[in-house]
């Protein structure tokens, strides 16, 4: 259990609205970069591949290909030089952590589609859809 007073003094740093994405994912991050005086975004996208932390301290990974070599970058989430994250593409797996990607290169690195929760009638699943058809008619 966590200290009441550091929970306290957290609760007021973190960010309010964050988009809902996952491990998986592909995601534009839109950070704030400071050069002299003058302030600017600068947007890295890639795929999620680590989640880690909780609270102020939760933190996530993402993955591009930058002329042929893999970067990595993590990113506090309630970091305030982080404008917005955009979600692009969900992505479908089965992991927590997709470490494994960097060991594969080209099209072995996509990942399929995560389909919506919702198919329309609030049904998840083939088998979730036909009975609720049924039940309709």
């Amino acid at each position: 259990m966590k200290n009441r007073l550091i929970a306290l003094v957290e609760e007021s740093a973190l960010k309010k609205e964050i988009p809902h994405f996952e491990v998986g994912d592909t995601v534009d991050v839109h950070q704030r970069i400071l050069e002299g005086q003058k302030e600017r975004i600068q947007i890295f996208n890639g795929v999620v591949i680590a989640r880690r932390g909780e609270g102020m301290r939760e933190m996530f990974t993402v993955r591009r290909i930058v002329q042929g070599e893999g970067v990595e970058r993590q990113f506090p989430l309630h970091s305030p030089k982080i404008a917005k994250i955009e979600v692009k593409r969900t992505g479908r797996v089965r992991r927590a952590k997709l470490y494994y990607l960097r060991e594969r290169v080209g099209k072995a690195t996509r990942l399929r589609e995560r389909k919506s929760k919702s198919g329309g009638n609030g049904a998840v699943g083939k088998k979730a859809a036909k009975s609720a058809e049924q039940q309709a008619s």
